[in-house]
C-alpha cells in the first residue's frame, strides 16, 4: 500500500490547489445557465421529488410486510439519491484523466489531483442534498442518536467513490472501452441494489448477488438511519470496509504498474 500512501500524500500536499480546482469544477457545471449555482442541486432534488409525487401522492403505492416503510416513494428517495451521487462521482472520476490529458502532458502534476477534483465536486453537490433529505426524514422517527451515523456513511461513500473513480480513470486511459462498459453497469446497477425494492423482497438464495454491488451496504445503512432511526447493522460496516480494502489494493497495483505509461496513454 506504499504506492497508495504516496498518492494520498500528493493530494494532501496540493490540497489548496485541489480545492480551487474543485470549486472551478462545480462552477463549470452551471456555467451559462440562468439559474446559476442552484441548477446542479435542483436536478437531483426534482428527480427525487418526482418519485415522491408519483408513487406516494398520485398512486399511493405501498410496500408489503418487512419493508422499512410502506410508502414506495419515501422508500425510493432514500436509496435513489445516494445512488445518483455514486454514479455521478464514479462517472466523472472515470473520465477525469481523459479530460485532463492535455494538461497532464504539459504539466508534471500528479494525475490523482484531477480525479480527486471530480469526485469532490460531486460531493460538494450531493453531500448537502443528502443531509437535507436526512433533515426532512427526521419527523418519521424523531432525532435519535442513530442520525449521527450519517456522517460515517457519507465519508465511506466519498472514499469508496474516490478509489473506484481513480481506478477506473486509469483503466479508461489504457482502454477506452472501460467507459462504455462501466456506463452500462451503472445503468443496470440500480436493479442490483435494494433501492427499488427492500432486501427482504429479493430471493434469499440470490441475495449474495446484491452484495457484489458496492452501494448495497451503504443503501441499507441509509435506510436504517433515515427510515427507522436505527444504527446500521454490523454487516453494513463490514461490507463497506471490505470493499474499501479490495478497491484500495487493486488501485495500488494499477497505479504502480501504470505510472510510467499513463501520460502516454492519454
Amino acid at each position: 500500500m506504499q504506492t497508495l500512501r504516496n498518492e494520498c500524500r500528493a493530494v494532501w500536499s496540493a490540497r489548496s490547489l485541489v480545492w480551487v480546482l474543485t470549486l472551478r469544477e462545480v462552477a463549470a457545471r452551471h456555467a451559462g445557465t440562468a439559474v446559476g449555482i442552484l441548477w446542479p442541486y435542483l436536478q437531483p432534488l426534482l428527480t427525487v421529488a418526482a418519485y415522491y409525487l408519483v408513487f406516494d401522492v398520485v398512486f399511493s403505492m405501498r410496500l408489503g410486510n418487512g419493508a422499512p416503510t410502506h410508502a414506495v416513494g419515501t422508500f425510493l428517495v432514500v436509496g435513489a439519491l445516494p445512488w445518483m451521487a455514486f454514479c455521478d462521482a464514479v462517472s466523472r472520476g472515470m473520465n477525469s484523466l481523459i479530460e485532463a490529458g492535455g494538461m497532464l502532458q504539459k504539466n508534471p502534476l500528479p494525475p490523482v489531483l484531477f480525479t480527486t477534483r471530480a469526485v469532490l465536486a460531486s460531493g460538494v453537490i450531493f453531500g448537502p442534498l443528502l443531509l437535507l433529505v436526512a433533515l426532512v426524514y427526521t419527523p418519521l422517527h424523531g432525532f435519535r442518536v442513530a442520525m449521527l451515523a450519517m456522517g460515517p456513511l457519507l465519508v465511506l461513500q466519498l472514499l469508496l467513490s474516490l478509489l473506484i473513480g481513480y481506478l477506473l480513470a486509469i483503466l479508461a486511459a489504457a482502454l477506452r472501452d472501460t467507459v462504455q462498459i462501466v456506463g452500462f453497469l451503472l445503468s443496470v446497477g440500480i436493479y442490483l441494489t435494494p433501492i427499488l425494492f427492500p432486501l427482504t423482497m429479493f430471493p434469499e438464495n440470490w441475495r449474495w448477488v446484491l452484495w457484489l454491488n458496492p452501494m448495497t451496504a451503504l443503501v441499507i445503512g441509509y435506510q436504517q438511519v433515515l427510515l427507522l432511526g436505527a444504527w446500521p447493522p454490523l454487516s453494513v460496516w463490514v461490507a463497506g470496509s471490505v470493499w474499501l480494502l479490495v478497491v484500495a489494493a487493486a488501485l495500488s497495483v494499477v497505479v504502480k504498474r501504470s505510472r510510467d505509461q499513463l501520460v502516454d496513454w492519454l
